[in-house]
This record gives structure tokens, C-alpha cells and sequence, in this order.
């Protein structure tokens, strides 16, 4: 749970935007702001030093091999915390006016918050617009805010079902490849052995929402300063019905994700699905290595049977901060990180690309991976980022919205409280929020 200190620095990003409401469109490129393409190869040809804020590993090859090719850069990877802690440090540095770094590792749901607070700068003006065909459809949407493009798409998400191959053949239980199917799976296995889960969920922010975009839910809408939240929609209701059976028959175990006893439950086979996004491999491999040979990869469960609906989970983008002292030379390592031979020795690394041409390498799909059984999995994940539904959207301030999902829909995982009424107290406490910033909420 975020605490109430983060919330206060979270609500000052969007606090910034919410003073010029009503001037000028929020996360709108200030005057004379911009650059273009030539500027960018002048600040290689001079050279100096760029630091990036960010967790990511594979940016060390990245960083090394951007020296190599440019002698004269200085790239400094700085670790500043995951997620939210380097959120709570980059505002920190955006408020105190000083600290900043030159390139910041933002996720996908977090990045809107920044862009909308002015702590972000617009690449439209570096050429960030040609890269438009590059990217696969989420990650591009993703970085995308009234009309700017705020980052570019470091890596992608696209769901899968990873399961346990041992344990649905150990029970005779077939493979889902439908929602009412899992549902009747998880029934099967925990009569079989009660001990036996389909997936563990203990309420989360990302997991839902990626599922009810994947059932065609939308029930975010961002235009300019106006926004709209409805989790009354017909994809929301797909996603609450299934899932509320779940619930109901306790077949979800009660462990949370990334504990140690998620990953027990994960190498022994008592959690036997997970419905997450295609980085996932390397966590599988690194934090529960006993169970190699056990996991396969299988496309997402449908909600209609014969459909090829897929959705997001996880990612992160690289984007430039407004405080940044060589924007120039920042966009330039951000863009050989992300598109060509940078991208491509990232995937070599083993993060899972959002560029359109490594999905479609003869390598990357033939990849064959030990530890689920010598699987060319990356086939089974091409298609899911492909099949990712357009015209998601998240809000300009996600981070604060997820921080109080525990509160709200988080209830109906320990009380009588439903997943309907949940979301509903989300919606109310979401659209709250954002008329006190200054937004025009509509339902």
C-alpha cells in the first residue's frame, strides 16, 4: 500500500497540471521547447553525459555498447528503486528543481501522471513521430498523450497462460482456451487436490484491469482535460461474472504475488496458471527453477469461444524529463535503446521486444526455452502481441488510482463486499479525485 507521503507527491504531479487548466491543454509542448533531428546528431558528435534512472537489467549491454559507438558519451545507469519508489524520487527532483536525470524509466500506466504534470518533455520535436510503424499497438498507444509522444515503448507486455503442463496432465484436466473453461478447470483441480489452485489473487490494480481490457472493456476515456470512468461497460461485466465465481468457490489461493510463498506455490505446482505478461520467463526461470520442465505457454483464455482478444500487462517506456540539462543526447540513447540494434540486443538479453521487427525475427521465434520443455514459446507470445485490442486508455493519473484499489475493490477479496460494487466504490473514488485536480470528469 502506497503510503500517505507518496500519495501527497503523486498528487503534486497532477496538481501542477491542474493550476493551467483552462490556459492551455495539459502535457501540451512548451513554446520553442522543441528540437529537431539535427540537433540530436550535433549532441552525439559533442558528446557529454547522459543519466538514466532505471531498474530495467538489460540496459547495461544497452549503455555499454552505446559508449562503444559513441566515444565521446558518458552513460550513467543510476538504480533510484522500482516502480514507485523511483516515481516518489524523480518528482522529488522535478519539485526541488535540481536532480534530475536525463532519461527515466516510466511504466506504461504511470507515464500519462508525468506527462500531464509538465515533468515529462514532448519527442515530437526530436523525430519521435517516425517510429509510429515501429512499435506494436499497445506499447505505441501507451506513450502517446494529446497528441505528444512522451517516451518511447522499451519493452511489452502482451498476455499469455503460462501453466503447469505436470499438473494438468497429473488430473486429466484439459487446458483451457475459455474463461468459463478455467473457470470449470480450477473447479477440477481443487477437487482433485484441495490444496490444488488455478492462480493465486489477492487483488490487483494491473491484473484487472488487463483482463477487462482483454473481455473489451474500456472504461477509461481521456480527452484532453475531460475524462471519463465507467465500469458499468459490457467487457467490465464479462470480467466481474467470471472472475466473481472465483471468488465465490474460493478456488483463487489467497497469496500474494511476488512473495516467497507465491513462488513456492509456483515450483510446486499448488498455483497452476498464471494469465501475465510475456516478461514473465525470466522470473519463472530465476525464481522457481525446481519446476523447469513443468511450464508451457498457451494463449490467453477467450471470453467468447474462437475469438483472439488479447491485452497488456506490465511494460515500460523510456521517456526524458523536462529538467533534463542535454534533452538532445537523452533522446539519442532512448532511441538507440529502443528501436534497432539496441532493441534487438536488449531481446538478446531476454527482455521481450515492443518493435515490431524483432517479433517477427526467424530467431526470436524459434528461440526454444529449456525450461518450458524446450518450447518456442516467443510463438505463442508473437501472436498475443498482436492480437493486443486497441483503443485502451489509462488515466492521467493512474498511479494514485491504483493506490487505492486495496480500499476499494480490494474489499470484496476479504469481505461479502462483490467485485461489481468494488469497481463501483474505484470508479466514485477515482472520479473524485480527479474533479478535486481540476478535471472535467464525466461518467
Amino acid at each position: 500500500m502506497r503510503t500517505n507521503s507518496s500519495r501527497r507527491i503523486l498528487a503534486a504531479v497532477v496538481g501542477a497540471c491542474a493550476m493551467a487548466l483552462g490556459a492551455t491543454a495539459c502535457g501540451s509542448p512548451d513554446p520553442g521547447s522543441g528540437s529537431d533531428v539535427k540537433d540530436v546528431a550535433s549532441a552525439l558528435e559533442a558528446g557529454g553525459k547522459v543519466t538514466v534512472w532505471a531498474w530495467e537489467p538489460t540496459l547495461k549491454k544497452v549503455a555499454a555498447d552505446f559508449e562503444k559507438k559513441y566515444p565521446k558519451v558518458d552513460v550513467e545507469l543510476v538504480n533510484a528503486g522500482t516502480g514507485d519508489k523511483q516515481y516518489t524520487a524523480l518528482q522529488n527532483a522535478v519539485a526541488a528543481g535540481s536532480g534530475a536525470p536525463d532519461v527515466a524509466q516510466v511504466e506504461y500506466y504511470a507515464l500519462g501522471q508525468f506527462a500531464i504534470g509538465k515533468s515529462l518533455e514532448d519527442l515530437s520535436g526530436y523525430g519521435a513521430a517516425v517510429h509510429d510503424k515501429a512499435f506494436t499497438t499497445g506499447p505505441w498507444s501507451a506513450v502517446q498523450y494529446d497528441k505528444g509522444v512522451y517516451a518511447l515503448p522499451m519493452d511489452s507486455g502482451p498476455m499469455a497462460l503460462f501453466y503447469n503442463k505436470k499438473v494438468f496432465d497429473r488430473h486429466g484436466v484439459a487446458v483451457p482456451t475459455t474463461w468459463d473453461e478455467y473457470v470449470d478447470a480450477a473447479r477440477a483441480l481443487h477437487k482433485a487436490d484441495p490444496k490444488l489452485f488455478i492462480t493465486n489473487d489477492t487483488g490487483d490494480a494491473g491484473a484487472t484491469t488487463s483482463l477487462i481490457w482483454q473481455a473489451g472493456g474500456r472504461p477509461y476515456t481521456v480527452e484532453g482535460t475531460g475524462i471519463g470512468i465507467d465500469f458499468g461497460d459490457a467487457g467490465t461485466q464479462k470480467y466481474t461474472s467470471t472472475w466473481q465465481k472465483l471468488l465465490d468457490e474460493r478456488l483463487l489461493a489467497p497469496v500474494s504475488s511476488w512473495s516467497d510463498e507465491w513462488y513456492k506455490g509456483l515450483s510446486d505446482g499448488s498455483i497452476a496458471t498464471l494469465s501475465i505478461g510475456a516478461w514473465m520467463p525470466a522470473n519463472f526461470a530465476s525464481g522457481a527453477p525446481g519446476a523447469a520442465g513443468d511450464w508451457r505457454v498457451a494463449p490467453l483464455p477467450q471470453w467468447t469461444k474462437g475469438d483472439k482478444a488479447g491485452a497488456e500487462n506490465g511494460g515500460s517506456s523510456l521517456a526524458v524529463p523536462k529538467a533534463s540539462k542535454n534533452k538532445a543526447l537523452a533522446y539519442a540513447f532512448i532511441e538507440y535503446a529502443t528501436t534497432g540494434e539496441g532493441a534487438s540486443a536488449r531481446v538478446a538479453e531476454g527482455a521481450f521486444p515492443a518493435t515490431r521487427a524483432d517479433l517477427e525475427s526467424k530467431a526470436f521465434l524459434e528461440t526454444a526455452f529449456p525450461y518450458f520443455g524446450g518450447q518456442q514459446a516467443n510463438q505463442v507470445l508473437a501472436d498475443a502481441a498482436r492480437d493486443v485490442g486497441t483503443g485502451w486508455s489509462y488515466l492521467p493519473y493512474q498511479v494514485y488510482a491504483n493506490s487505492v484499489f486495496k480500499d476499494t475493490v480490494g474489499k470484496a477479496y476479504v469481505s461479502s463486499t462483490t467485485l461489481t460494487q468494488g469497481l463501483e466504490a474505484w470508479q466514485k473514488t477515482s472520479a473524485k479525485y480527479g474533479a478535486d485536480q481540476g478535471f472535467t470528469v464525466r461518467k
